[in-house]
């Protein structure tokens, strides 16, 4: 495992740099645990041209929303020659923008919930009418579920499109599916065990998903095995349709008849103690420090 100088970039800019920090965290530790030379790097305290000046021979991008998954730092890797790991450019980009993102999985007839975007101008009835209420209500380019609100009735918009707003300057509406959430795993362009999520009051929110331990995670998730297959197996169609590779998370949920629906990818996940591909690589008896090296080992330029 002679990977040379490593950095984690972790920290940035981004609304979920708290929680990249705590990925980075783990990420290095873990890393320095199998012997790596691995050493933190914030790109919002370091110039990233101080990667090939100090000598680093790959990155793993431990950073979390804008800057870290959106194509941009990885575009800015690739200029620089530096191996990094996760999505490529357009991969990162596609991802990262929820309506790009539904747009070409609508074209490859893969099932994501209805959309529509909203601004300050819009009728919030008709959108509610069209739709269906109740409703979510989220930033375009954020994760964490920051900014996102679950909408019951058309007095709520306002104040949800004020919240989301903040974080993006481009907000949708979303019909809400009523149902079990489940996350599948990407790693090496395979789809690991699917985790069922139960989050108190069905609030998977920002809170619930890194600073408590109410939320429960089940795994094996519960469903007949041809079932599971099959999601899996949508999960990792609808990740590679929108270019990405590597490893990543996609979130989906099934509706009261028991059908799919894809709600987001990440492609640089959470890797803090509540993280799900953690979670979902253990099923198979990948230990988080293995981990970590078998993603740093499909580090690429491009």
């Amino acid at each position: 495992m002679n990977f040379g100088k490593v950095a984690v970039l972790m920290g940035g800019k981004s609304a979920e740099r708290e929680i990249s920090l705590m990925s980075g965290n783990g990420v290095l530790k873990a890393l320095r645990s199998k012997g790596v030379d691995a050493h933190a790097f914030d790109p919002a305290e370091r110039d990233l041209f101080d990667l090939k000046r100090e000598g680093y021979a790959r990155c793993f991008i431990a950073l979390h929303g804008r800057g870290g998954e959106d194509g941009t730092v990885q575009g800015a890797l690739e200029v620089l020659g530096v191996p990094y790991t996760g999505s490529g450019v357009l991969g990162s980009a596609l991802a990262m923008d929820k309506v790009r993102a539904k747009q070409v999985w609508r074209a490859n007839e893969l099932p994501t919930p209805p959309y529509e975007p909203i601004d300050a101008k819009t009728k919030f009835e008709g959108v509610a009418g069209r739709l269906g209420l109740p409703l979510i209500v989220k930033p375009v380019q954020e994760g964490s579920s920051i900014g996102i609100t679950k909408v019951s009735a058309v007095a709520e918009m306002d104040e949800a499109y004020a919240l989301a707003v903040n974080y993006d300057p481009v907000v949708i509406a979303e019909r809400f599916i009523e149902g079990p959430e489940y996350t599948a795993s990407i790693v090496d362009d395979a789809a690991l065990p699917l985790i069922r999520i139960e989050a108190p009051e069905g609030k998977y929110d920002y809170q619930n998903k890194y600073f408590t331990d109410v939320t429960k995670y089940i795994c094996p998730c519960g469903l007949p095995a041809p079932k599971e297959g099959a999601l899996r197996e949508l999960a990792l169609q609808s990740f590679k349709v929108l270019g990405c590779t590597g490893w990543g998370r996609i979130d989906l949920m099934l509706d009261a008849k028991g059908d799919p629906w894809l709600l987001e990818v990440n492609t640089s996940p959470g890797m803090t103690g509540h993280s799900l591909v953690p979670m979902a690589a253990k099923a198979v008896g990948i230990s988080y420090e293995d981990l970590c090296v078998q993603i740093l080992e499909g580090a690429h330029v491009g």
